[in-house]
Order: C-alpha cells, then sequence, then structure tokens
C-alpha cells in the first residue's frame, strides 16, 4: 500500500462520527473494523458514501453499547446481525461478524462469529473484503489489494461457488466491473456466471432491477452489457434483444442520459409492448413505467420517418404523452448525420410556452360541463400549436373563444 494510501485510509479513521463509533465498540475484548466498499473507495481516492462496519459485538450488545453513547439505533436486520446506527444524521451498518450455514442461491442461514477473516472470505468480489482496524491496520485475506492495484474484479474463491450461494453475485459481478474494472471480464468469473445463468430466473425482480439500475449508470456500462450479451446474459434479465449501439450513443450523451429509466429505455425499448414486458419482468415503480412507457409511445410515433418531423408535429405529441418522452425518444434516434438537427428540434421542444387554459376558463365562455369542456380543450390546443404556441393569455384565450364558437 502507498503513503497515499495510508493518508487516505487515516483520513477516514480521523471522522469524528467513525472515530466515535468504533471507540464506542473496540472495548471490554471486542472489536469493529471498517469493511468493504469504504475501505476499496478510500483506497481509490473515490468519494465514499456507505461506511460498513464488522465487529464482534451481537446485535444485542451492539444497540446497548451505542445507545448508551447517544447514538439513534435502528434494528433493521437484526436477524442476519445489522444495525444501523446514526450519528449526527450519518447512517452506518453495524454488523455481527457471519459465517454461512446454509444458502439456496438466493438467501443465507447465518451463524455469529468472532473470526474476521472467515467473514471476509464469505463475501463476494475480493476488492470487497478488505477490512480497516481502528489503529490503522489494512487486513487484506483475499488479495484485493492486489486486484485493485489492476482495476480486476475477481470472486473469492472458486467463483462458481460464491455464484451458487447467491445467484444475484452474475449481475453483482458485471456492476462492479463495470463500476471498478478495466478490460475484459476475468475470465474464471464470466465463465461461472455463463454457467450458473439459470439462477437468475429464481431471483426476484425488484433484486435484478436495483442491480440492473446501478449497472446502467456506471461508467463503463455500455462495454460491459456488450460482454454480458456476448456471454448470453444480458437477454435473460431483460427479455427481449438489447439495443447495445442505441445505448452505447447515449452512455456519454445527454445530460438527461443519466436517469436510469433512460437508460433502460435505450437498452430494451422499441414498442409499447416493450415497456409493459419490463414493467412486469423488473417490476418497475409507476414513475419508471410511465417514464419508459412515454418513450415506447414517443418511438413508435416517430420511428421510420425518413425525414425529421416538424416542430408543430412534436408539440402535438408532446402535448399527448409528455415532452420529456418525446425529447428522450429523439435523443434515441438521433443519428450522427442528424444528431445536431434533432437536438435542435428537442432544444426548440423545450422552449414552448405552456397552454394556460383550463376548464375554468372553458366554462366561463358558456360551455356546460361535461365531455364537451376537454373536447373544446383539445381542438383549441391543437389549433395553438398550429398557430406556433403564443405565449400571451390573452392570445391564447382567444383561440379557446373560436374553438367554443367552432
Amino acid at each position: 500500500m502507498t503513503g497515499v494510501g495510508r493518508e487516505r485510509l487515516s483520513g477516514l479513521l480521523t471522522r469524528a462520527d467513525v472515530a466515535a463509533l468504533l471507540s464506542t465498540l473496540n472495548r471490554d475484548g471486542e472489536e469493529a473494523r471498517i469493511v468493504g466498499g469504504a475501505v476499496r473507495n478510500a483506497l481509490l481516492g473515490e468519494p465514499v458514501a456507505d461506511i460498513d462496519v464488522a465487529t464482534t459485538c451481537l446485535p444485542d450488545e451492539t444497540m446497548r453499547r451505542t445507545r448508551a453513547a447517544g447514538f439513534k439505533v435502528v434494528p433493521t436486520g437484526v436477524e442476519h446481525g445489522t444495525v444501523t446506527v446514526v450519528i449526527d444524521g450519518v447512517p452506518f451498518e453495524v454488523t455481527t461478524l457471519r459465517r454461512d450455514v446454509e444458502t439456496d442461491g438466493r438467501h443465507a442461514v447465518v451463524a455469529f462469529g468472532r473470526d474476521f477473516r472467515e467473514d471476509a472470505l464469505r463475501r463476494d468480489f475480493t476488492i470487497n473484503a478488505l477490512g480497516l482496524d481502528a489503529a490503522g491496520g489494512l487486513h487484506d485475506y483475499a488479495d484485493g489489494l492486489a486486484d485493485l492495484s489492476v482495476r480486476k474484479v475477481r470472486f473469492i474463491g472458486v467463483a462458481g461457488e460464491r455464484i451458487a450461494e447467491d445467484y444475484l453475485r452474475i449481475l453483482r459481478f458485471f456492476r462492479f466491473h463495470a463500476r471498478y474494472g478495466v478490460g475484459e471480464p476475468d475470465r474464471a468469473a464470466l465463465d461461472a456466471c455463463i454457467a450458473g445463468r439459470s439462477g437468475l430466473e429464481g431471483l426476484s425482480r425488484e433484486r435484478v432491477w436495483a442491480e440492473l439500475r446501478k449497472l446502467l449508470a456506471a461508467p463503463r456500462a455500455a462495454e460491459t452489457l456488450r460482454a454480458m450479451a456476448g456471454a448470453g446474459l444480458l437477454m435473460p434479465v431483460i427479455g427481449g434483444v438489447p439495443r447495445l449501439s442505441r445505448f452505447a450513443a447515449i452512455a456519454d450523451g445527454p445530460a438527461e442520459g443519466v436517469y436510469p429509466a433512460f437508460r433502460l429505455a435505450a437498452l430494451a425499448v422499441a414498442v409499447s409492448e416493450d415497456a409493459l414486458r419490463l414493467r412486469e419482468r423488473l417490476r418497475l415503480s409507476n414513475a419508471e413505467f410511465e417514464r419508459v412507457s412515454g418513450i415506447a409511445a414517443a418511438l413508435e410515433a416517430l420511428s421510420g420517418k425518413e425525414t425529421l418531423p416538424e416542430i408543430a408535429r412534436l408539440r402535438s405529441l408532446a402535448h399527448r404523452i409528455g415532452a420529456d418522452a418525446v425529447a428522450g425518444a429523439m435523443a434515441l434516434l438521433g443519428t450522427d448525420d442528424r444528431s445536431a438537427d434533432n437536438q435542435a428540434l428537442i432544444a426548440e421542444l423545450a422552449r414552448t410556452p405552456s397552454f394556460l387554459p383550463t376548464g375554468k376558463d372553458v366554462l366561463a365562455l358558456g360551455v356546460n360541463a361535461g365531455p364537451k369542456v376537454g373536447q373544446v380543450l383539445d381542438v383549441a390546443r391543437e389549433a395553438w400549436i398550429e398557430a406556433g404556441c403564443p405565449a400571451g393569455r390573452d392570445e391564447q384565450m382567444a383561440i379557446v373563444a373560436r374553438a367554443v364558437s367552432a
């Protein structure tokens, strides 16, 4: 480990909240260490978002000590040894050392222990098995430091055995490779993922989408998804043919591309049926489904055209299914020779003023309450679009009045 690495780890330990937690747990024969991602990211010089702590204290003792220290305690997973300790608004997951007693590819039965090495070697990847004690000692039981130095994501021990313990590790492998790896995926890991792919079918859809969502946002997502597809592992996840070139085109593209639903649409959507399939297959939230299905509807309306649509047609479509959905579809449909024109249309669409009249305005013009109010607004809105979308309320109300008289 370099001097820079030691300095970064020291900075982690000197945080007031971290020091307070470790000192609370490290006494009377018990020990606690920072483990996993916090150590990994600190060594890489990357932001440390969450800090996990492993301890020899049993969960009840962890809660007793931390409550006595004045910290907020939430028993988030006591049956698996995990307690969330909140210090000055910052949550820490504190987990009793464990060993697996039984696994079925989805869940594990664990027993509590006192062996940091045994606890580390039950983890998934070597770069996630690093531990840091309160004195600054780095504990590396699986050669994770060597793998980290060359940005290699490798399973601990026999890859197939680690996967059989939890088949979600197949997706985690590709997610971590996209986030931390360089070059081609580790061959032994890739072969084990291929051999174990049938286990993906038994996973909860929510867990699959949670991993895929993070993978889609990773820095090397495009090339990693290509590797997954080449190994026959992507279609079983999304349930259809991936659009890898389209995804690659937007991966480093517009700011909109950071949103998981947009990236999912880029990868896996062409028609509305794709959105319905993804909702069922990945248990998308209502908001995610609305985003994906809106883009799908816009893609259906805009695909296969030799020329770009007029702005009036885009505005009409935007008022039916949403401007964000149309802009998203336009971004996905942009090609090298038309991308500048597409972006110009997207920008013009974004500048479209709001259509201000409401049902109350229609009623005030003498239209009786009922379906006709909505019909008048629809006609007026289309007429407003054809007129170039004037922004002034008076001009818009004049258009509404003409629609009432028609």
